[in-house]
């Protein structure tokens, strides 16, 4: 199961620049992402827009399903990792 989720868009170029520090975060930490497409999937983007709330309103988004955490756009390594170990 997943402790964390990222809302992205396939063409994304922010989005796909997250690809390989999400890949690195879940090997360092131990942490699952659930990785879901929400530009070409309309559940998806309901799914992303009800837990977005207007907070964001784009893409990469990030979600922490045990703390409730929300985090939104590209950012560096250790913003990333920071956000997700709660450190």
């Amino acid at each position: 199961m997943a402790d964390l989720i990222e809302f992205y868009g396939t063409e994304c170029s922010h989005c796909n620049a997250m690809k390989p520090m999400i890949d690195r975060l879940e090997d360092e930490t131990g942490l699952k992402v659930e990785r879901i497409e929400v530009w070409h999937n309309e559940e998806n983007a309901a799914m992303l827009e009800k837990i977005d709330n207007g907070e964001c309103g784009g893409v990469p988004f990030f979600y922490n399903k045990k703390t409730g955490q929300k985090v939104c756009g590209a950012m560096s390594y250790d913003k990333l990792k920071a956000w997700a170990t709660g450190k």
